[in-house]
């Protein structure tokens, strides 16, 4: 019999309470403060589950990195009709566009990096 387990996907940065609060608004969660004192979890409905983490050496990612693979980054999907609102949404929290090629297209997705400068995809999702 297998143990059952939970995936966080973890994300580093210099102020971990600040991007929470980021991800908090951006994904309608609550942000919960464990015994760790340098991760802060990110847990909101349909399973969102996000940890940030501090790392007092961070340097933020760069994007695009063509010497490089690709890094991870989050892919938030949202109705085709509420794109252009999670949008000004995200934008308004202090994300940053990094790409939007497909704006409008009937694949929309939009890129922009979060204030710590992980990138993160608006998508569009299949309903």
């Amino acid at each position: 019999m297998a143990v059952p387990k939970t995936t966080v996907l973890v994300l580093d940065c210099a102020e971990p309470n600040e991007l929470a609060e980021f991800y908090a608004e951006l994904l309608n969660a609550e942000v919960q403060t464990g015994k760790e004192l340098d991760i802060v979890e990110i847990v909101g409905h349909d399973g969102v589950r996000l940890a940030i983490r501090r790392d007092h050496g961070y340097a933020p990612p760069s994007w695009p990195r063509p010497d490089d693979s690709q890094q991870a980054h989050l892919r938030i999907l949202v109705a085709p009709e509420d794109m252009d609102e999670a949008e000004r949404e995200a934008v308004s929290l202090g994300a940053r566009p990094l790409d939007t090629k497909d704006n409008g297209g009937t694949r929309d997705t939009r890129l922009y990096s979060d204030p710590a400068g992980h990138s993160f995809t608006l998508a569009t999702r299949n309903t």
